[in-house]
């Protein structure tokens, strides 16, 4: 009993304790993975704020788990959607099948590495995008501040995916997770959240997704 109490409250997002933040005032866009939405504060991935990834590896489905939301608003919200700075060429069919409105879609390469947080902040500011992702090797704090201001002026979705080691760095991003795989699912933790702490990972099926 005593356990079962003490995951509840560590890991509900619909209990708050007296010595936690208060949960997200405004509600989040539907992640597509209820389990995962009962986690998370307003229900869904925060809008107006960032959103941090640490993948333990490339390609292990970090795009596919926004999948269902970006497909979401891509029909719900006529802003774009803004893929800044990916590793990788995007595959077109493969976000179609995600049900992304291709359409929506806004890719933003840059020459040089620092360019791309330059280019994060002034999409995530503009407010024409509904959604912003963005590929940030090196984010310090000072860049992560002006992303997450920029984010909540512009009323965007931000995520931003940083190197593996910038795990030990401090983010004011308001929901921080970690994507890995083991045995063929993902497994995703949330590591940060508003009203709430770190959780036992939580095996999603991405493929699906």
């Amino acid at each position: 009993m005593a356990a079962a109490l003490r995951s509840l409250l560590e890991c509900s997002a619909l209990v708050w304790r007296g010595v936690a933040p208060a949960a997200a005032a405004k509600p989040g866009v539907p992640t597509g993975f209820p389990e995962l939405d009962r986690l998370l504060p307003g229900g869904g991935w925060p809008g107006g704020a960032l959103t941090e990834l640490i993948s333990e590896t490339e390609g292990i489905g970090e795009v596919s788990l926004f999948g269902p939301a970006l497909s979401r608003v891509s029909r719900e919200d006529e802003r774009w959607i803004a893929f800044i700075a990916p590793p990788h060429f995007l595959y077109a069919p493969a976000l179609a099948n995600l049900g992304i409105d291709l359409a929506r879609i806004v890719l933003v390469r840059s020459p040089q590495q620092q360019d791309a947080p330059w280019a994060a902040e002034q999409t995530l500011r503009s407010g024409a995008a509904s959604a912003v992702l963005a590929w940030l090797p090196a984010p310090n704090e000072r860049m992560l501040k002006k992303l997450s201001l920029a984010a909540e002026a512009g009323r965007s979705m931000g995520v931003y995916f940083p190197a593996a080691q910038a795990a030990r760095h401090a983010t004011p991003a308001v929901l921080r997770l970690r994507l890995s795989a083991r045995g063929g699912k993902s497994l995703l933790t949330i590591t940060k959240r508003r009203g709430g702490g770190e959780c036992a990972p939580l095996a999603l099926d991405l493929g699906a997704a």
